[in-house]
């Protein structure tokens, strides 16, 4: 008995402790690239660390001695492009996710798939045929073409999570308030609005995030007028690691704090109510 147990313990120390090297392995990868001003194999940590990389990034000290640049104008790029995202699909999503979840319309669930479609297919076919559009329309390498290539690509979590998070809400309560006079309208900011705000602030956190991370619509539809955090990234990944991993964590950041607050507000009936 003793002995098994100690195996079964044994068995699961070994499962935390490479959870845990999957885990923080990358960040820590990423956090002694970042000082790492000389680092050669065969040697494990780096000979000489700095801060140099993260002053040239933020902009607090201007050397083409290491090859890294200001990172401060893509960053304000990819702040304004997520945040107007956000505000634009929350508007859209709202009122949307409401209606699916609280009434009996026809078609219900091929609506909510039309909203996948964007994400049923491969993205590069997708962005390189909506180049095309957009040339004609004179969108493309414009911050309002990037701006709608990530409304469309986020409005599908929006929308199926608004969805869910009305969806969670009993119709009795609205009920309740409606049989003591409350007009529709009050009822929904009253009653309904509340309890689905953290649903749907989690959605809001979400489009953000897959606003600021986005890539490959962004590498098709923005080039080369349009510079984000994540171009930046991907043009300096190939020359300069230490200043890659410079602007992987900034991009990191938010993601970790963001999931912290996700992890908090986004109930489990928010979830189960998504494949419903």
């Amino acid at each position: 008995m003793f002995r098994s147990r100690l195996v079964v313990k044994s068995g699961e120390a070994i499962m935390l402790i490479l959870l845990c090297f999957f885990i923080f392995g990358p960040v820590t990868g990423l956090a002694l690239w970042s000082i790492a001003l000389r680092w050669y194999w065969p040697h494990v940590l780096p000979q000489e660390v700095g801060l140099d990389y993260w002053l040239q990034a933020l902009g607090l000290r201007k050397s083409l001695a290491i090859g890294a640049v200001s990172i401060i104008d893509s960053f304000n790029t990819s702040l304004v492009l997520a945040l107007t995202v956000v505000a634009v699909v929350m508007v859209i999503a709202t009122p949307v996710g409401y209606v699916l979840a609280k009434y009996n319309i026809p078609l219900k669930g091929a609506v909510l798939f039309l909203f996948l479609m964007p994400q049923a297919f491969p993205q590069q076919p997708v962005f390189v045929n909506l180049l095309l559009t957009f040339n004609k329309l004179g969108l493309a390498g414009t911050v309002s073409g990037v701006m709608l290539v990530h409304l469309m690509v986020s409005l599908v979590f929006a929308v199926w999570i608004s969805s869910a998070a009305f969806k969670s809400i009993p119709p009795e309560l609205e009920e309740a308030a409606r049989s003591v006079g409350a007009s529709g309208m009050r009822t929904f900011l009253r009653i309904t609005l509340p309890l689905a705000t953290p649903g749907l602030l989690a959605s809001a956190i979400f489009v953000f995030l897959t606003s600021l991370d986005e890539f490959t619509g962004t590498f098709f539809i923005g080039l080369p007028f349009v510079t984000t955090l994540p171009m930046l990234l991907y043009s300096s990944s190939g020359y300069n690691l230490q200043f890659a991993s410079v602007i992987a964590i900034v991009l990191l950041v938010p993601s970790i704090l963001f999931m912290i607050i996700i992890e908090r507000f986004l109930k489990a009936e928010y979830i189960g109510g998504m494949g419903v």
